[in-house]
């Protein structure tokens, strides 16, 4: 969006359907910056930045009793 009214360009932003929108320039981002398009545009998830992680990872939880055994017993 190229215009001197921020203003509006905010205003038109917020309408503007994209995973990025420049105002009065052109966006290359760096690597703290979220980057992935909407609808037919993106892969359905975002590189770059934090909000990456969650597409390359998996959650998973591990429980492990790591207890003494033999504290155990001798309080039996």
């Amino acid at each position: 969006i190229f215009t001197a009214n921020l203003g509006k360009a905010h205003r038109i932003a917020r309408d503007i359907r994209a995973g990025t929108v420049t105002i009065n320039c052109y966006g290359e981002g760096d690597i703290s910056t979220p980057f992935g398009g909407f609808k037919l545009s993106g892969f359905g998830g975002r590189d770059k930045s934090l909000h990456a992680h969650d597409q390359y990872t998996e959650l998973k939880t591990i429980w492990t009793d790591i207890s003494d055994p033999e504290v155990s017993r001798s309080v039996d």
